[in-house]
């Protein structure tokens, strides 16, 4: 497994990766422009927190590792990474319906509420990795 040390950082192929599970103590980063966007990230063991020009996109209990993270009009994707599993949330388009993806297989369609925000359990101890597409249906 791979900690982000630099806590968030540019990839090669337009995306973010963020977040560093392994730190005891809480770390931020804050205003680090990517696309134009000013991205802050706050992580730990027990949280790992993402926010765009100051609004929720992402939290993790616990802490986690987020690989090339890229956020579409109709879909959000990423790898993640963590010691334990973990319960994440997403900020999306209030009220609307997504298929939830990990590892390839789907995990069936959920619908946001009214703030936009949708929370998925993902299994991660044991493992190396978990790829998730959450698509807009």
């Amino acid at each position: 497994m791979s900690v982000v040390t630099e806590l968030i950082r540019k990839e090669e192929d337009g995306s973010i990766s963020f977040g560093d599970y392994s730190l005891a103590a809480k770390a931020k980063l804050d205003d680090f422009e990517f696309q134009g966007d000013l991205y802050k990230v706050k992580t730990y063991k027990d949280i790992t927190k993402l926010e765009k020009n100051g609004m929720f996109v992402y939290e993790s209990v616990p802490g986690t590792t987020v690989n090339n993270f890229k956020a579409l009009e109709n879909k959000v994707s990423f790898s993640v990474e963590g010691q334990e599993d973990a319960q994440i949330t997403l900020e999306l388009e209030a009220e609307a319906e997504y298929e939830i993806i990990v590892n390839e297989e789907s995990a069936g369609v959920m619908k946001t509420n009214l703030g936009g925000k949708l929370s998925l359990s993902v299994e991660l101890e044991g493992v190396d990795a978990a790829s998730i597409s959450v698509i807009k249906k």
